[in-house]
């Protein structure tokens, strides 16, 4: 598993995020929170029948919000699913409303003192929003809130994909050379386990 790691609280890494065993996954979710495909189908597999029972008691969840729920038999402990938007040219607040789904994600987990939590791609699948546009917004809303709270004391960017990946990277490199100049440029590689 490859990570991007110039800030150990905020990282970018490919992977298997049904794999991690980190406090709390997100999930990137529909409306009905009642599973889909990609992530979320995935999520929901892997976290087995009890996920979607306690999902229906929920009532849905609108587009930027959050819920949180068991992770079942997932590693991780919680699930917080989040509706991103779906794209729609870019003129419809969809870079606000992905922005709040990470902002609401973790305030989310900050509530309920989770420490480690891991997020991937939202929107980047068959809601169709421009993979670095996405990327741009991943790192900006988690590294203002990182900087603002402790808790989440590390946030995990999994990018499923080597394309994602690469474009996760690119923006990562991006908000730290814009933030502390081109001496945090760099990247390590190599962790292959499933925890952070």
């Amino acid at each position: 598993m490859a990570e991007t790691s110039e800030n150990p609280r905020l990282q970018v890494i490919q992977g298997d995020i049904t794999r991690l065993a980190v406090d709390a996954i997100v999930n990137a979710a529909n409306p009905t929170l009642l599973g889909g495909g990609g992530v979320d189908g995935a999520i929901h597999r892997a976290a087995g029948p009890e996920l979607l029972a306690e999902c229906r008691t929920l009532g849905g969840c609108p587009t930027g919000e959050a819920r949180m729920t068991g992770a079942y038999r997932l590693p991780a402990k919680y699930v917080i699913h989040t509706v991103g938007p779906v794209w729609h040219g870019g003129d419809q607040g969809e870079a606000e409303l992905l922005a709040a789904c990470y902002r609401n994600s973790l305030a989310l987990a900050r509530r309920h003192e989770v420490r480690s939590i891991a997020f991937p791609a939202i929107s980047c699948g068959v809601y169709g929003y421009p993979v670095d546009e996405a990327a741009r917004i991943a790192v900006r809303e988690t590294g203002r809130f990182l900087a603002a709270h402790d808790l989440p004391a590390q946030v995990l960017l999994v990018c499923f994909g080597a394309e994602v990946y690469r474009s996760y990277q690119e923006a990562y490199r991006e908000t730290y050379r814009e933030t502390y100049g081109e001496a945090h440029q760099g990247t390590t590689e190599g962790r292959e386990t499933g925890r952070p």
